[in-house]
């Protein structure tokens, strides 16, 4: 049997692991609706945009809300 009658061995590839996003604010501007932050995380490529509305006062915890899904991220990797 010649090598042209073999399948070839498959090779396992490189899955990237799935992380929990550090997000990172790149930059943030007012708008009338409240605040819009852009941010990156600071593991992977990707990039989203938030929302922190304008009635939220500054004292208060709330988390932004996400305005835009994660883009630049490989479809494998799950958040």
């Amino acid at each position: 049997m010649t090598s042209t009658d073999t399948l070839p061995i498959p090779r396992p590839t490189a899955v990237p692991m799935a992380h929990e996003h550090s997000w990172l604010t790149e930059s943030r501007h007012p708008t009338s609706e409240g605040v819009v932050v852009y941010v990156r995380c600071g593991a992977c490529t990707a990039r989203r945009i938030d929302l922190r509305p304008s009635s939220a006062a500054p004292s208060t915890s709330l988390p932004p809300i996400a305005m835009s899904r994660s883009v630049g991220e490989s479809p494998n990797v799950r958040p």
